[in-house]
């Protein structure tokens, strides 16, 4: 090394509790923002592991009626064999509740990836090159995102299915019904970042030095412009839920012997509510509330975490409390 030059600085790595998402706003987090993302993330992840694992937690399957040749019988109440009882078909309300999560699972992780894959790429698209593309695909975005979220799941859901309620068909039938109301989110999000990133100096270095197009738009804009995608895709897994259950209660869902599916089970139980029998509405009732509670702590907390601001004000606070 000649005489008299510095070596230069390295630039430290950060580790890698502080590059994944969620482990890293949980590592940044005090208080009560904290006790809300714990929360949130408890009951988002038993939601998930009881529907990865519902078929060896269900004691029986989400349409079965009988036990050794023996029929549960209706309406029965709580007991041994029916934990929760059953209902008004016959089906064990613990087994359709378990199996419930799978089914709503399954509808999130379809309808957040094609919303995300379509969104992204119509933002991206309609940010960096403009023109009459931009402004054709602004205009579809606002008449979508114009129209009442349940009734375009609605249509879109009968367009769809075709009144058939198979598994697959029905959960592609609600996860793509749910996709087009999800779209326009992440499109109107992806186009911002985008406008504000390809303006920045790197960007335009990158073109007059001549980088592809494609190289430009997947390594320096894309990178730059779905920094807040994570935030918003928790918020709409909850929306999906809603969603989904909305369809089912109204009769546009999955039928019960095609799979178990909780606003279908609600809606099958609002007779029995004003028969003073219980067991039929509570536990899918409940397992709606704990999952859209459990995902929309963790949206939340994400989102106040990932504002600067308030990081720094709550650092301020945490330090002005600690003396």
């Amino acid at each position: 090394m000649p005489t008299g030059v510095l070596p230069a600085a390295e630039t430290p790595r950060r580790p890698l509790s502080d590059r994944i998402p969620v482990v890293s706003h949980l590592k940044h987090s005090v208080g009560w923002q904290r006790t809300m993302l714990v929360v949130g993330l408890v009951l988002t992840v038993l939601f998930v592991v009881v529907a990865i694992f519902a078929p060896w937690i269900a004691p029986y399957g989400y349409a079965q009626r009988t036990l050794d040749g023996r029929e549960f019988g209706t309406l029965q109440p709580p007991s041994a064999t029916n934990l929760l009882g059953t209902t008004v078909s016959g089906f064990d309300v613990l087994s359709r509740t378990i199996w419930g999560a799978q089914t709503a699972l399954l509808v999130i992780v379809f309808a957040i990836l094609f919303s995300i894959f379509i969104g992204i790429f119509a933002g991206l698209l309609s940010g960096y090159f403009g023109g009459w593309l931009d402004r054709v695909l602004v205009v579809i975005a606002d008449a979508i995102y114009a129209f009442p979220s349940l009734l375009l799941a609605i249509v879109m859901a009968i367009v769809i299915s075709h009144g058939q309620s198979t598994l697959w068909g029905g959960i592609l039938a609600a996860a793509i019904a749910i996709t087009v109301v999800f779209v326009p989110q992440y499109f109107r999000i992806v186009r911002s970042e985008v406008l504000r990133v390809k303006s920045e100096p790197f960007v335009e270095s990158a073109k007059v030095i001549g980088v592809p197009t494609i190289r430009i738009l997947t390594r320096h804009v894309l990178r730059n412009a779905t920094r807040s995608v994570p935030v918003v895709l928790t918020l709409n897994a909850s929306e999906a839920v809603l969603t989904l259950a909305g369809l089912g209660f109204l009769g546009f869902g999955i039928e019960a012997t095609a799979a178990a599916e909780w606003g279908y089970d609600l809606s099958r139980s609002v007779s029995d509510v004003t028969s003073h029998i219980w067991w039929t509405a509570i536990p899918p009732g409940v397992a709606i509330v704990l999952v859209v509670l459990g995902i929309t702590l963790v949206g939340e907390s994400l989102n106040d975490l990932s504002d600067p601001r308030l990081r720094r004000r709550r650092r301020v606070v945490v330090k002005g409390g600690d003396e």
